[in-house]
């Protein structure tokens, strides 16, 4: 059964404990050790002492410098900020000549912001780049003994959902449960949508671009399955694609489990 937990915090977006799920032999993933969450830009004081309280070690930041300089994320006491980009940054961005070209085609074809989510998450999966930073991600977790590792990008649903399915499946949680806890960031992101949507509306937008700016801001199963269907059809399946392109091996699989998974019964 999916029951996500999530965490009752005042600003953080999209924020649950994976300690909700079951993975390997029915083992429970164990709480208060795996967090995933949007940024963490001026956090009040009662969200920071939460986090505190909730044993938070490690912050691991996927977003760009650019994002990072622009919302920074505020850092409790005591806890370690990494920042760890899942894009290149040289390579992010639209080109000047084709901003112009970009919005008009956001403004008649309402599946443009669906295709462009589609062809981030495939580049996503090609990008050796972004494969090293996965690679690093799990190095950080496997040699976490101590207190909880929050990740996040910048609504926690695309970058953050991708190192979810992938330490979910590590982990051995049904592919059900991991589809429904990517899913899942839709209901949690209901509320930036809505501010999104209001302001697009405040700002003339027609149909076309809110419709694209709905598919932008949200998650969804097409998205995901455009990563997951290249992973089989070019890589052999999620599992080589673990092994041969982000350096997954059998003993870290064993090192992660140990430390995030209660012991059998």
């Amino acid at each position: 059964m999916f029951e996500p937990l999530v965490l009752p915090l005042n600003k953080v977006a999209n924020v649950r404990d994976l300690g909700a799920y079951y993975g390997f032999n029915g083992r429970a993933i164990k709480r208060h050790k795996l967090l995933r969450s949007g940024k963490l830009f001026r956090l009040p004081q009662d969200d920071m002492t939460f986090f505190e309280n909730y044993g938070l070690k490690k912050i691991i930041d996927f977003r760009t410098s650019l994002e990072c300089e622009k919302e920074p994320d505020s850092v409790p006491a005591g806890v370690e900020y990494i920042h760890l980009a899942v894009h290149e940054e040289k390579k992010l961005g639209v080109p000047d000549q084709d901003k112009e070209k970009l919005k008009k085609t956001y403004s008649f074809d309402q599946y443009a912001g669906f295709k462009v989510m589609c062809h981030q998450y495939r580049k996503t999966v090609r990008s050796t780049y972004s494969q090293a930073v996965y690679r690093k991600f799990f190095e950080i977790l496997a040699n976490n003994e101590d207190g909880a590792v929050l990740y996040h990008c910048s609504e926690g649903k695309d970058r953050t959902g991708i190192a979810t399915y992938y330490l979910l499946h590590i982990l051995g949680v049904d592919g059900y449960v991991i589809r429904d806890d990517y899913l899942f960031s839709n209901y949690e992101l209901d509320s930036y949508r809505k501010k999104v949507d209001t302001l697009a509306l405040t700002n003339g937008s027609n149909q076309y671009v809110r419709a694209n700016l709905r598919s932008l801001a949200s998650v969804a199963n097409e998205y995901l399955d455009s990563a997951l269907i290249l992973i089989n059809n070019e890589y052999g399946g999620l599992d080589n694609y673990l092994k041969e392109s982000i350096g997954i091996d059998q003993a870290m699989i064993e090192r992660l489990r140990e430390l995030y998974l209660e012991p059998k019964i």
